[in-house]
């Protein structure tokens, strides 16, 4: 199977009210976790791919793997860019197979802003391919990518739906209290925000920095209607965590697939664990 659009996920989660899974994926076992608990799930699934899985693995290793990957399973899988910082980055994104690319300008200015998604828009949609954009800053680290709790700000409602009125942009990813990396204590979300932003806009809405952010408030943002939900650190940590106690067990081991296999093992759980709470279980 090949890669589908984003749009096209999302369109149908937001009128089934689920959210599809976007999973963040750094090397061969991360992506076959990812498609083993969409498949065992039946769900729909995003594999995405931050500027710096690119720069780590090689941008021909993320497409050829992913593409290998959604070709293995019967569910719909499409390919993203997280975090697409330039117009060039987006551009090589697409010209390698990627089905959606994020082009995020939340640091510019709103008209700035605006002016670099439809850009990035003007070359995407005659191909088919989708676009997420961002507005507010959303705090913590992605990669090679930081904002500081002072520089973080949330998502203005009214801006929200000026910068989708005029992009049509395929996306919104809105900052409404999440972050990037591992939590210090527990996020709040600011609800309210969420339900403002959804009746002023009817643009997919995307949560980014969801790991870490308890069940029941993630399923509250599906209800309120986030379409998409990012995921990337609780993968980190499962697949980590899994080979250190591999590696502990017995320190002598030198096959590194007796490492990887329990890692790729915990990250697939994990994975399969957010599907559910996401409710696209049963949804491909």
């Amino acid at each position: 199977m090949s890669f589908v659009p984003v749009k096209d996920l999302l369109q149908k989660a937001q009128q089934g009210k689920y959210a599809v899974g976007a999973f963040n994926c750094n090397n061969m076992e991360i992506v076959q976790a990812i498609v083993t608990a969409a498949e065992a799930e039946k769900s729909p699934v995003i594999i995405q791919a931050s500027q710096g899985a690119i720069k780590y693995a090689g941008i021909h290793y993320i497409a050829g793997l992913t593409k290998i990957a959604a070709k293995s399973v019967s569910v719909p899988v499409a390919l993203h860019l997280d975090h697409g910082t330039s117009f060039d980055q987006c551009m090589l994104c697409i010209r390698h197979g990627f089905s959606s690319v994020m082009i995020d300008g939340s640091k510019h200015p709103l008209a700035e802003n605006i002016a670099l998604v439809k850009k990035v828009l003007e070359v995407a949609r005659p191909l088919g391919v989708s676009v997420e954009g961002e507005l507010g800053k959303i705090g913590g680290t992605e990669d090679d990518i930081s904002v500081s709790e002072k520089d973080a700000f949330f998502t203005d409602p009214v801006e929200a739906k000026t910068f989708c009125d005029e992009t049509g942009v395929d996306a919104l990813a809105v900052a409404i209290g999440t972050a990037h990396g591992q939590y210090k204590g527990i996020p709040k979300l600011d609800f309210d925000r969420l339900r403002e932003i959804v009746k002023l806009v009817s643009t997919p809405i995307v949560l980014h920095g969801s790991s870490g952010v308890p069940d029941d408030a993630v399923r509250q943002a599906i209800s309120l209607g986030v379409c998409k939900v990012n995921i990337d650190t609780n993968i980190r940590e499962a697949f980590v965590y899994a080979a250190g106690k591999a590696i502990q067990d017995n320190p002598k081991e030198i096959d590194p697939r007796k490492i990887l296999t329990p890692a790729r093992e915990a990250a697939i759980e994990t994975i399969r664990e957010k599907i559910r709470v996401f409710g696209s279980s049963g949804k491909a």
